[in-house]
């Protein structure tokens, strides 16, 4: 009996003990999360299904922050003469684009979610520019009413060069793969070059080849997990990394993503997590984060009050970056840079080489295509194999059809090559201090005109702010396209130059964008409430979703 009460005793002891650790281990997993809803990503699409469809109609739209009615009426003018503009200056474009928005579902959406929701529907109707160019040509786009536009939608992060010389990579890259042509029974020769030359850029020892930067990621998070032999993959607050379900969890992923870890960026207690636990595979870092750690990519859907200084702190960044990767090398997690957005943006050997950290695997993508799709893993030569020797039915599949395509292959080689000329490798020559200044610059301006509004930027990367809280900033993507400005989806979230602009064609941007922001102002979207007005504003909104809910 008494050994019963001894065994007993123990057992209960035992586990107690192990639910201790148990609890232990989950509050600092909570503790490393971000307290923003980036962070918690169950409890982001709870809240998401909770926030009610309603839309403002042209008696509210104009004064949401109740605004006086004279500056409600300069609101409806200045929309009224914007929205003529655009139905001249666009016609033959939205016509085109109106006939099969519902016929492609990417137009639907994404001409849905340029401005915050409640403002949709009359912004669709009344300002649509459409979604059709004919011709590209140095740092102009053109449109199908032959409107000329400086590009600054930087194709999503493939237009580094300049669409011209894209045009002629393309060009040479089918010439050099001419002969073999569109088959895919093995590899053009021109493979083992590119091979050869990424593997010197990386650093790393192997090379696979995809067809997007998603897949990429799809295969590098696959072979981490296989030579792991672990279940979980970390990602930060905010971060992008395809539309993978693994890699996106919460709004946007129908199901949820079990095996992941959305942790806080730049943050002790992550790195805690990172130490303690036995159950990840890697960690994914997409450089980009350095201008908004812990925050989704900026976006004018999502611009209800303001938006914060993108500003980079490279040594900050770096220095996490270095902690990071020290961390993840003593508890045997892999480390994943995704490069598919910075590769040979910030620097020849892309941001690795930029902020100074090693990893164990890069993915690559977008300009790395010579302007033809394309994604790439570079890795360990450990990571990258895909079986087992001792256990040949333990296999890591990863294939695709038009993985290495020749024409691809081509292209990349012949981008590749132009890298590695003088041309080339002058890009970079006061890469930095050229578009620091530039910002800076235009930030001077800006300033000098009581606009309120500035622009941060990583290298070409741009990101617009705002110095004051207005229910009203996503207005400012009209007012530039009308001043001849072309922007992606997002609108003012993003604006991406590629390398071909000169002083001059910088200029002209820097002049129409100031021009831009006055129309507004004198427009009275930027009209302020006294007392604090960001308080003000948020206690609004909080009070018209409640409104809509409750019905």
């Amino acid at each position: 009996m008494k050994h019963d009460r001894l065994v007993w005793s123990v057992l209960g002891t035992a586990g107690a003990w192990f639910l201790a650790d148990k609890a232990r281990a989950r509050l600092r997993l909570s503790r490393a999360k971000h307290p923003s809803l980036a962070g918690h990503v169950r409890m982001a699409k709870r809240v998401a299904a909770l926030v009610p469809s309603y839309a403002f109609d042209a008696a509210h739209f104009f004064a949401v922050d109740d605004a006086p009615r004279e500056v409600t009426a300069r609101r409806q003018a200045g929309f009224a003469a914007l929205a003529a503009l655009y139905r001249q200056r666009f016609a033959v474009t939205r016509s085109m684009t109106a006939e099969v928005r519902d016929a492609i579902p990417d137009i639907a959406f994404t001409s849905s979610y340029r401005v915050p929701f409640q403002f949709s529907p009359l912004v669709r109707e009344s300002l649509s520019a459409g979604n059709f160019y004919k011709a590209s040509r140095g740092v102009i786009l053109t449109d199908c009413d032959d409107n000329a536009l400086y590009d600054l939608t930087g194709s999503f992060g493939v237009n580094l060069l300049g669409t011209d010389a894209y045009r002629d990579l393309i060009a040479e890259g089918a010439q050099t793969v001419g002969d073999l042509g569109p088959t895919l029974a093995g590899l053009h020769p021109v493979v083992a070059d590119n091979v050869r030359r990424l593997k010197a850029i990386s650093g790393l020892d192997a090379v696979s080849f995809h067809m997007s930067g998603t897949e990429a990621v799809m295969q590098a998070v696959r072979l981490a997990r296989y030579h792991t032999g672990r279940s979980h993959l970390v990602r930060f607050a905010g971060a992008y990394h395809g539309w993978w379900g693994d890699v996106q969890p919460g709004i946007g992923n129908p199901v949820p993503a079990d095996r992941t870890y959305t942790l806080a960026d730049m943050s002790e207690r992550s790195l805690e997590v990172l130490a303690t636990r036995r159950n990840i595979a890697c960690v994914l870092v997409n450089p980009i984060q350095a201008m908004h750690p812990n925050s989704g990519a900026p976006g004018d859907s999502t611009l209800v009050s303001g938006r914060k200084n993108g500003g980079v702190d490279r040594t900050a960044y770096s220095a996490w970056l270095e902690r990071l990767g020290q961390v993840c090398r003593e508890a045997g997690i892999v480390l994943i840079m995704d490069e598919v957005f910075t590769g040979f943006r910030l620097a020849p050997g892309g941001a690795c080489e930029y902020f100074g950290v090693s990893a164990d695997m890069i993915t690559y993508g977008k300009t790395l295509g010579g302007g033809l799709p394309v994604g790439v893993l570079c890795g360990r030569a450990a990571l990258m194999k895909r079986f087992r020797e001792d256990r040949p039915a333990d296999i890591c599949f990863a294939r695709g059809t038009f993985n290495s395509h020749p024409y691809v292959m081509g292209a990349m080689d012949a981008f590749l090559r132009h890298m590695e000329t003088e041309a080339g490798r002058a890009l970079y020559d006061g890469f930095d201090a050229l578009w620091n200044t530039r910002a800076a610059d235009l930030n001077r301006r800006l300033e000098s005109e009581s606009l309120p509004v500035r622009v941060a930027n990583l290298g070409t990367i741009w990101l617009i702010h705002y110095t004051i809280p207005s229910r009203y900033h996503w207005m400012l993507q009209f007012y530039l396209r009308a001043e001849g400005l072309a922007l992606s989806w997002v609108g003012s979230g993003r604006l991406i130059f590629s390398l071909n602009y000169g002083e001059a064609e910088f200029a002209a941007v820097a002049e129409r964008f100031v021009a831009a922001a006055r129309k507004m102002q004198a427009d009275g979207w930027w009209w302020q409430p006294e007392g604090d007005a960001g308080r003000t504003l948020r206690k609004g909104l909080r009070r018209e979703m409640l409104g809509h809910l409750l019905g």
